[in-house]
């Protein structure tokens, strides 16, 4: 199997998840059968080491199923986004660490909250943990997750990211939001446990592009920086709902002037076909962004090549405007769409929900984006994990 078979396996399920989003958001989690497809077409191997089953694939191919199944059902994208790209990050932990979490399955799901909330002490070896966190996108499909801590032991507070099993952690159910209600992003709650070393990795490695599972996993996918392919991730599923919703209001504008040929209202409405034409410029730029920045880091990644900084500011600046660009095309649909847009569970709602949701994510914030990517223009440092 690879990225194009995926792609192909996840577009003979679209009309199924399609018509299980409704359930997904009155259940504020995925149902199995759909979680249960996504796992049997591959697409949370995509990015998974080859060594563990994994296939490798090109980003880019990721993002376009990611795009895909958001266009389908925002929930069911961006759940498929976060838990596919922590397969991604489990492979640049140690060796160890990855055997743990899939040597005994390597269909193993791993979810995360990456918010520094938990409190690591050392004791011998490992380190006790603590903590609550939020916002664990798929958490009750997760066998592993990938929690946020602050250090306080060295001489100034490190941010560091722990790799913790299911029977280590309580999954809280309080996930009850506005938009991505499907997405079950619960708390989760870790009392007093100890952690090997080895399931433990430093921010401060991914500054410099690095991590102990490099050892293993030397292909060029693992040699790219963690600020710009999760936050790309983040992305993608708000691009893709648009992207989706977008098709949907086509097909209905389109019914309506077939009804309207005999003259109606309808027969020549300027302001949908010049809606359309606004938001499929803008989900065409924001696509186009991505996929060029995504391509050009790999393909530095795989020649060995160093990934410039100047390249890695540009993707953080488009990934942010690529949020910013899908909103603006689905505020246009959703306007211009009439009393119609307002009917609770009707595809163009959802997916204004969807978009405004997932862009308040902290990958999102756009000022810190921007501001980086200015201070760099400018020949001036640039210190952000998120790059």
């Amino acid at each position: 199997m690879d990225g194009d078979e995926v792609l192909g396996n996840v577009h003979d399920l679209l009309p199924g998840i399609r018509e299980r989003a409704a359930e997904a958001e009155e259940r504020r989690v995925l149902p199995e059968t759909t979680v249960k497809e996504l796992v049997d077409a591959g697409v949370f191997r995509m990015l998974q080491p080859r060594r563990h089953g994994g296939l490798e694939a090109h980003p880019v191919r990721f993002f376009e199923v990611v795009r895909a199944l958001s266009g389908a059902c925002g929930s069911t994208g961006w759940t498929a986004s976060i838990l596919g790209v922590h397969a991604w990050h489990v492979a640049l932990f140690a060796e160890a660490a990855q055997d743990d979490v899939w040597g005994e399955s390597a269909d193993t799901l791993v979810s995360s909250s990456y918010a520094p909330m938990g409190r690591l002490t050392t004791e011998g070896d490992g380190f006790r943990l603590s903590g609550r966190w939020g916002f664990s996108s798929g958490v009750d499909h997760a066998g592993w997750a990938l929690l946020g801590a602050l250090s306080l032991d060295g001489p100034k507070p490190e941010f560091i990211t722990v790799l913790v099993p299911r029977s280590d952690f309580t999954v809280v159910d309080v996930w009850d939001p506005v938009g991505l209600r499907g997405t079950g992003s619960n708390d989760v709650v870790v009392e007093d446990v100890l952690v090997p070393g080895h399931r433990v990795l430093r921010n401060a490695e991914h500054a410099r592009l690095t991590g102990p599972g490099q050892a293993v996993n030397s292909g060029p996918l693992y040699r790219l920086p963690f600020g710009a392919l999760f936050t790309t991730t983040v992305t993608s599923p708000v691009v893709g709902a648009v992207a989706g919703c977008l098709d949907t209001y086509v097909d209905a504008m389109r019914d309506r002037v077939r009804d309207s040929l005999g003259g109606g209202r309808f027969a020549d409405d300027q302001f949908s076909q010049v809606a359309v034409a606004r938001a499929a410029s803008e989900v065409d730029a924001a696509i186009l962004q991505l996929d060029r920045n995504v391509s050009e880091l790999y393909a530095h990644a795989e020649a060995g090549r160093e990934l410039p900084m100047e390249l890695r500011l540009r993707t953080r600046r488009d990934q942010v405007r690529g949020t910013e660009r899908a909103l603006e095309a689905i505020d246009i649909l959703f306007k211009t769409a009439g009393g119609n847009s307002l009917r609770r569970g009707n595809p163009i709602e959802r997916a204004w929900r969807d978009a405004h949701a997932g862009s308040v994510h902290v990958a999102n914030d756009v000022e810190r984006a921007l501001a980086m990517y200015g201070r760099g223009r400018f020949g001036l440092p640039v210190e952000d994990n998120l790059v």
